[in-house]
């Protein structure tokens, strides 16, 4: 069994100061439809606002199954003084053999501004780096998406380009800002 199998097969969890990085149960559904049911959170997403909780159950056994296919890295974000799931967190995609991954984040929007989602990523990214033998993490963003840039500056990630017409966000194709950083600059910063 290599590593990647390993990983995916038996998501760790992470534990940062106030955060707890662990796999999404079901139990999870009022927590998340209560972010992922707002326009504000949903605005940057390839999904829509969840309308109904059968939403969000749907979305999370969507994952559970991604988890049991060996195709999901994602976490729930778990504010531990508070015992509640606030957001995900998750390497989209990793290229093992290019040792590159993209992360990408949702927040509940009570949590903004309180250096939560920027706790959450410096700690995923590092178990990238060093569990994962990442040298590369890359974060597109929307060019209108100024909390994400500036979470992503904070993390070192230097703003590359832009992937022009690269995704369908409700439709219709957007440009997105490829913000990423390597292994030595996120640890000098």
């Amino acid at each position: 069994m290599n590593e990647k199998t390993m990983i995916y097969e038996k998501l760790p969890t992470i534990e940062s100061e106030r955060l707890l990085l662990r796999k999404l149960e079901m139990t999870d559904a009022d927590d998340m439809f209560e972010y992922a049911s707002e326009p504000a959170v949903s605005r940057f997403m390839p999904w829509q606002a969840h309308q109904t909780t059968d939403d969000t159950r749907e979305f999370i056994n969507f994952i559970r199954q991604g988890y049991e296919d060996n195709k999901k890295l994602t976490w729930a974000i778990e504010l531990k003084s508070e015992n509640k799931m606030i957001g995900t967190i998750d390497f989209v995609s990793w290229l093992q053999k290019r040792q590159r991954a993209e992360v990408g984040y949702t927040l509940s929007h009570h949590y903004w501004g309180q250096g939560l989602m920027l706790e959450a990523a410096e700690t995923l990214i590092d178990f990238g780096f060093k569990e994962m033998d990442l040298i590369k993490v890359e974060a597109p963003i929307m060019l209108d998406n100024t909390q994400s840039q500036r979470v992503a500056e904070k993390l070192g990630m230097i703003r590359e380009g832009v992937l022009r017409k690269h995704m369908i966000i409700k439709g219709e194709f957007v440009d997105l800002a490829m913000y990423a950083v390597l292994k030595d600059e996120f640890y000098s910063r």
